[in-house]
């Protein structure tokens, strides 16, 4: 089982034994997009980073959340991430030095 899957597991069993599995995909949406503001709220009024431990946090439950999604959908987190990955090296591609 890779990394990834234990990790999904880890999430699926700790949201089953708190009755919070039963989330839609429209929910765990709008989870990722609070999470991701509450993340923002470490660099609101600066350019750097005071609270490295706030942001760990407010990080894992952006990721939490995605994970839940993807599992929720059954979508393959390392699939998906190489597609698009392969998808924006043909719309960015490297530049050449003399350029």
């Amino acid at each position: 089982m890779s990394e990834i899957k234990k990790i999904i597991q880890t999430i699926n069993e700790f949201r089953q034994q708190r009755g919070w599995h039963q989330q839609t995909p429209p929910q765990y949406i709008k989870s990722i997009i609070i999470e991701a503001a509450e993340l923002l709220e470490h660099i609101q009024w600066q350019e750097t980073i005071t609270d490295i431990e706030g942001v760990k946090e407010e990080l894992a439950d952006v990721l939490i959340y995605a994970f839940s999604l993807a599992d929720s959908l059954n979508l393959d987190i390392t699939t998906i991430i190489e597609q698009k990955l392969l998808k924006n090296a043909k719309k960015y591609p490297i530049k050449e030095k003399n350029e």
